[in-house]
């Protein structure tokens, strides 16, 4: 067996390696004594020491966002138009008519006085303890004011400088902290202390994740703690559940009898898949003013609907030669606005209405804006006694008073319903014959709303005719005459004789022929034409479909209908 030699260090070497062993022992203590005493001094150092107010909204931290500081005098807290603008309302209004800043909110629309110490709540005055204020060319508001119209909790924490509001329709969580302990910035091992809980304190729970509490201190400071220091996890505060009235897709059909005739007896009728029925009920006069048509037998028509299912939503039209004017002076006086409103609400009331079909057309292009503004302003009325919104407009690109007096995109955000009237693409007012309404053009027209307009797809209605036109051209081409001929008619008005031809573009058929010395033609609205538009619902996922309009129906049609929105 061979022999391991045995190598002996010198006296030098072994002193050598002894410095090398306690140089690396002691670089080893100095690291471990500078990350313990990093660690136990970041543990203790509260690093966001508020020098302006901080505001913490629903538990997040958004004082970055805030344009103009928050400021506090004589108790009131003043948070400038624009913040308000960009946390609450982003449609808030400075009326300088009146001198008075416009604000809404869900169901609340409020006017607070930038003179006097007063507020208008949903039509009812109140008193304030102060008044917005015009500081360095921008307007303060008191956010106390406000709790009521926004549904907020507000608490000023002078000791942190953190006002923290919170909305009294969602869920709030409250533990107990079990021992004294450090609130950390993130759930890393090393993180920074942003405030100290003690021991039998409250905090926020905002959220719990891998042995985690994500919290908000009596201080408005939000951190982590572990969830083992906290304890008895209450939910202090249930979240308001809203439920929609009409589950699953509108199917809605107008009931028009003009302006002054009584409402139809529709005793023992019954339209399957319907379940919103639109009936003429109310109009503009020319003085602005509200009038109605309902009576006994509007009362009666409303009875019917009900005991049937069907919700009720009258149609409220601006409509009759002259009325273009009369529009756009109350759209352009908020007090006239407002008196227009407080009768619609009142109407609602008196009649037990499930909603309302604003049916403004005509109007001016300038106005655009402020019959938004009519929009913004009565939804929350309806919203507040449980009245559904739908607001009518037409196709993109048309004419300034036929198409560009809408803002589609402000409409469809603020009503519950937009309803798209998908028809009268060569109208009566045109001088060269076409479809009523082609599949591409619906289509096209339908992308805008989607995309360009961005407007929320459940919340638009599709609006279908029940009816087409038969052009009357003479030699030279020239449209001499149109007329409306309904669905449930063509048949009997197109000559046995004459052949259909299909287009596939507008999807659906077209009929021409000769009559004497002039040329007739028809692009036909039927099941087929029908059923391609309502595809482009599901397509989409729409809020549902609209009929123009009862009494132009086949007998068959409202089966038909609820088929196929409900594949």
């Amino acid at each position: 067996m061979k022999e391991t030699k045995k190598v002996k260090m010198t006296k030098e070497q072994i002193e050598k390696k002894k410095k090398i062993i306690i140089k690396t022992f002691i670089t080893i203590l100095v690291i471990l004594v500078v990350a313990i005493i990093g660690y136990k001094a970041n543990d203790y150092i509260i690093l966001d020491k508020n020098k302006t107010i901080n505001l913490v909204i629903n538990n997040k931290n958004v004082t970055s966002n805030l344009k103009k500081d928050i400021f506090i005098e004589d108790d009131e807290i003043y948070i400038s138009k624009q913040d308000l603008g960009n946390f609450f309302d982003k449609y808030i209004y400075e009326d300088t008519k009146n001198n008075q800043i416009v604000t809404t909110y869900d169901n609340k629309i409020a006017a607070i006085s930038l003179e006097e110490n007063k507020i208008n709540i949903n039509g009812s005055n109140k008193t304030t303890y102060t008044h917005p204020i015009e500081k360095d060319d921008t307007i303060y508001i008191p956010i106390q004011e406000l709790e009521d119209v926004y549904g907020i909790e507000i608490k000023y924490i002078e000791n942190s400088k953190v006002l923290t509001i919170d909305s009294i329709s969602k869920e709030q969580k409250k533990a107990i902290i079990t021992k004294n302990v450090a609130v950390k910035s993130s759930k890393n091992f090393i993180a920074k202390t942003v405030d100290r809980a003690k021991k039998g304190s409250y905090v926020v729970v905002i959220s719990e994740e891998k042995g985690y509490a994500k919290v908000r201190t009596e201080n408005g400071k939000i951190g982590y703690v572990k969830s083992n220091k906290i304890a008895n996890t209450v939910v202090v505060r249930e979240e308001i559940q809203t439920t929609k009235q009409i589950e699953g897709k509108v199917n809605l059909v107008w009931d028009y009898y003009s302006e002054v005739a009584t409402a139809p007896d529709r005793t023992g009728v019954t339209m399957d898949g319907v379940n919103v029925v639109s009936p003429a009920f109310f109009h503009l006069n020319s003085k602005g003013e509200l009038t109605e048509n309902i009576g006994q037998a509007g009362q009666k028509y409303i009875q019917w609907a009900h005991s049937n299912g069907y919700k009720v939503w009258p149609m409220v039209q601006n409509a009759g030669n002259g009325m273009m004017s009369v529009t756009s002076e109350i759209m352009n006086d908020y007090n006239k606005r407002q008196k227009l409103i407080e009768d619609i609400v009142a109407a609602c009331v008196e009649y037990k209405l499930d909603g309302i079909n604003i049916d403004f057309e005509n109007m001016k292009q300038e106005d655009k804006d402020m019959y938004s503004r009519f929009i913004i302003e009565l939804t929350p009325r309806l919203k507040d006694i449980g009245v559904v919104v739908s607001v009518d407009v037409t196709a993109p690109d048309g004419s300034e008073t036929w198409s560009l007096c809408f803002d589609r995109h402000v409409i469809g955000d603020v009503a519950d319903y937009i309803v798209f009237m998908a028809y009268d693409q060569y109208g009566t007012s045109s001088n060269k014959s076409g479809t009523t309404a082609g599949y591409n053009w619906v289509e096209l027209s339908l992308n805008k709303f989607l995309k360009t307009e961005e407007i929320e797809s459940q919340k638009i209605i599709l609006s279908i005719p029940l009816y087409t036109r038969l052009w009357t051209e003479d030699s030279s081409g020239n449209v001499v005459k149109q007329s409306t001929v309904t669905i449930k008619n063509i048949e009997s008005v197109i000559p046995s004789s004459v052949e259909k031809q299909w287009n596939d573009d507008l999807k659906q058929y077209y009929v021409e022929y000769q009559e004497g010395s002039y040329t007739k033609k028809m692009w036909i609205e039927d099941e087929n034409s029908l059923k391609e538009k309502i595809s482009l619902i599901t397509k989409n996922n729409l809020g549902g479909v609209a009929s123009w309009e009862k009494g132009m129906e086949t007998d068959n049609f409202w089966t038909f209908l609820k088929q196929e929105i409900n594949k």
